[in-house]
This record gives C-alpha cells, sequence and structure tokens, in this order.
C-alpha cells in the first residue's frame, strides 16, 4: 500500500515500510511523520508480519531528519503541533510488537538517525553517514536519541556525537556497537533479509527479555528470561526447529 510518502509491502512474513520522499532526500515534514507511524502500526497488526523492516528510496540519503523548510514557516502552536506527529512516529517504531530491522544508506541524520535507532537492528551500507546535528540549529535530539544512541553507545560518545553534532561513517558506527553490519550498497537488501530468518517467537521472546531486562535489576531481568524461555519451550516453533536441526533441514517456522 502506498500513502504518498510512505509505501508498505508485504513479502512472505517481512513487512517493508519504506520512506518514499527521494526528491527531499527522504526529510520527515510532519504529514510524513504521521504516515510512518500508521504504517508501522499497520503492519504490525497484520497476522503474518513477523519481523518489520524500515527502508528508503533514492540514492544519497536513507533520511535527513525534519523537513527543516516546513519548521521555517512554523509558529510556536506548528512547532508543537509537529512535535506531536513526530513523537507518535517515532513510539510507533519503538513499540510495535515484532522485532524492527533499519536498513540504512546515504545519509541518516537527526531524526534520520533516530529512526534507525528506534529500531531493533541497523543494517547500513558502506557509504553510510550517521549524525545528530540538532544542537547546531538550537534544539535538542528529540526523536530518542539522547536515550538510544547512549544505550548503544556509551554516554562518553553520545555525549560527544550529540554535543558536537560530528557525522561519522557506518564503519565507525558498526566499531562503536551501533551497527550491527556494515555491506556493500548492492548487498543491503540481502544482509536485511538474512536478519530475517531466525523463529519469530524466539526472536519475539528473546527481545522481550532483552528490552524488559535493561529497565529493572539483573535478578528480576533473568527472570524475564525464565518467563520467555518457558514461553518459547511451549511454542511449535520449538519443536519445528529442534526437528529440523536434526534432520538437517531449513525449518518451516509457525510463529506460534
Amino acid at each position: 500500500m502506498t500513502t504518498g510518502l510512505v509505501d508498505v509491502s508485504l513479502e512472505g512474513h517481512v513487512a517493508t515500510v519504506t520512506l518514499s520522499r527521494s526528491e527531499a532526500l527522504n526529510a520527515l515534514s510532519g504529514e510524513m511523520a504521521d504516515q510512518v507511524g500508521g504504517a508501522f502500526l499497520q503492519a504490525a497488526a497484520q497476522p503474518d508480519t513477523w519481523v518489520i523492516v524500515l527502508a528508503a528510496e533514492g540514492e544519497k540519503a536513507f533520511c535527513v531528519g525534519a523537513d527543516l523548510k516546513e519548521r521555517n514557516q512554523l509558529d510556536d502552536r506548528g512547532w508543537h503541533r509537529n512535535r506531536i506527529f513526530m513523537k507518535g512516529m517515532f513510539e510507533a517504531i519503538r513499540t510495535v510488537p515484532q522485532p524492527t530491522i533499519a536498513s540504512v544508506f546515504g545519509y541518516a541524520l537527526g531524526g534520520g538517525c533516530e529512526l534507525a535507532l528506534s529500531c531493533d537492528l541497523i543494517v547500513a551500507s558502506d557509504d553510510a553517514v550517521f549524525g545528530l546535528p540538532e544542537v547546531r540549529v538550537g534544539i535538542v535530539p528529540g526523536g530518542g536519541g539522547t536515550q538510544l544512541l547512549a544505550r548503544r553507545v556509551g554516554v562518553a560518545r553520545a555525549k560527544e556525537l550529540i554535543f558536537t553534532g560530528r557525522r561519522i561513517s557506518g564503519e565507525i558506527a558498526h566499531e562503536w556497537g551501533m551497527v550491527t553490519t556494515v555491506v556493500p550498497r548492492g548487498s543491503l537488501a540481502v544482509a536485511t533479509a538474512e536478519l530475517s530468518r531466525s523463529s519469530p517467537v524466539g526472536v519475539r521472546e528473546a527481545r522481550f527479555a532483552i528490552d524488559r531486562g535493561m529497565e529493572v535489576p539483573l535478578q528480576q531481568g533473568l527472570e524475564l528470561e525464565e518467563l520467555a524461555w518457558r514461553r518459547a519451550v511451549a511454542s511449535d516453533d520449538r519443536t519445528e526447529g529442534i526437528a529440523a536441526f536434526n534432520e538437517k533441514r531449513d525449518p518451516d517456522w509457525k510463529g506460534h
């Protein structure tokens, strides 16, 4: 389905939400942010969706962040209205039940970088460039950047990047633990698909244990892991996964 600024497609069990404003380097207007958030919620609501990929059209940029030309026309009330769309978009990406993967090429700056950070995993092409330059125009990252980046690369590096607005390559982002893997531009789609082959039940439960466990003391985190383990063991995917391993074949996941 195409909404004008965003395209949503489902291939197998992988839903792809594609930013489709390449003529503006996929800059996020308020309308576009609203459509992206709605696309994630729509994809998540489909029972056949096991993974959601965030991709983009174009050659130069995954997303250069907020549409500053639009923002230049906003009064204070407009800024706060725009904020509702932006905040809703980032919350939708972070809270869908399926694992999410950002497929990033070219520039991923400001809100574009935060879009990637909002996903569970980031696959980057070898020409990817990441940055959070908000302080250079008198604002701060508002899509989770101050929190998500620090959790991935550590407080000191996050402060350096945010305080200076410095851009880093995909390779450095990978070295720092921000990016899952870096591949040649032509291999981006294949590398992203490789991360979508595990048991949907196993991935979902592992994601639950990791994300919830980061918010609590270790002992409570271990208890959450025990809960996730028990739910996975009770699933059809566990039965299929063990059988496929012993029969030396690819598993036919059931997703339950």
